[in-house]
């Protein structure tokens, strides 16, 4: 998990990594090799073979079968003997509580989220950069009568959704180009419409502060979504507030979603510094309106 928004750009395998710091000598390739095992499974995965661990890192598949032997051996791997596959073990999840546990934001920004969701009936998520990923840390429902099949650890496109774009307009301009580059060489098709959105998001950030997308990964989810850079220098978060288009209208998205999730932002950087209690009241939402009627406003028709 990587909260600060910088580090390694591409979903890569640890030989690729070992690569690319080739000549550090600090730098343990096996170590590399053994985190981007583990780094393979996915949330609803369930079981991986060795072949399938080898094909998801590019690693050689004699190399998996000894890091999974040893990671076994350490508790981090299950081995399930009847399939011949592997299921991450609970020597993982004291790794993913204890980075959950110090990761303070979630702690000051919980009750804020829970009330925001209530209010807006859709579910508020916390959410960090991961490689070429955005990673979502928490989640608050609210009363939600819909499901978006997201947990926390879920794993989603940076430019296509609206807590990637949240993530990326703080980014360097050559960072978030290599980002951008990236995602249109996965999908060349896209690439055109993905400079559009990508360019609009950084305008919409910087007029509004906060981003908006409109179907461009899901079309059922119409989403809003602001970054925070925590004033500490301890990593740069998002939030994201996404909902069907029936219950989130593009109109809503700019003027309530969006001044709450910005609102949001503010509050909780105000309660991470001391400037507010941690404890919400129904203040901050007061101003759940923008200024102006967003003459001009970008559309951004998904695909």
């Amino acid at each position: 998990m990587t909260a600060n928004g910088r580090g390694v750009v591409n979903d890569v395998a640890a030989d690729k990594l070992s690569h690319a710091h080739e000549g550090d000598r600090k730098f343990v390739t096996a170590l590399a090799r053994g985190l981007e095992v583990l780094r393979c499974f996915h949330p609803r995965d369930g079981f991986l073979s060795n072949q399938e661990i080898a094909e998801r890192t590019g690693l050689p598949k004699p190399t998996v079968t000894r890091l999974t032997y040893t990671l076994c051996e350490l508790g981090y791997l299950m081995q399930i003997p009847r399939l011949g596959k592997y299921q991450l073990a609970p020597g993982t999840i004291t790794l993913g509580y204890a980075a959950l546990a110090n990761l303070g934001i979630r702690h000051v920004a919980r009750d804020f989220m829970d009330q925001a969701a209530e209010v807006l009936a859709a579910p508020v998520a916390l959410g960090v950069l991961d490689r070429n990923k955005a990673l979502y840390v928490d989640i608050s429902r609210g009363s939600a009568t819909f499901t978006v099949q997201l947990e926390i650890g879920s794993r989603i496109p940076l430019v296509e959704t609206a807590m990637g774009r949240a993530l990326l307009v703080t980014l360097p301009e050559a960072e978030r180009e290599e980002h951008l580059a990236l995602a249109a060489g996965k999908h060349p098709e896209k690439s055109r419409l993905m400079r559009k959105i990508l360019d609009k998001a950084v305008a919409d950030y910087e007029k509004y502060g906060f981003v908006v997308s409109t179907g461009e990964w899901r079309p059922d989810i119409f989403a809003v979504g602001a970054p925070l850079i925590a004033a500490d220098g301890s990593g740069t978060y998002a939030f994201n507030c996404g909902a069907p288009p029936h219950h989130f209208p593009s109109e809503r998205l700019y003027d309530e979603v969006g001044p709450m999730m910005a609102s949001l932002v503010r509050v909780v950087d105000d309660a991470l510094n001391g400037r507010r209690p941690h404890r919400p009241d129904e203040n901050w939402m007061s101003p759940v309106k923008s200024t102006g009627i967003h003459d001009g406003r970008p559309e951004y028709g998904g695909p």
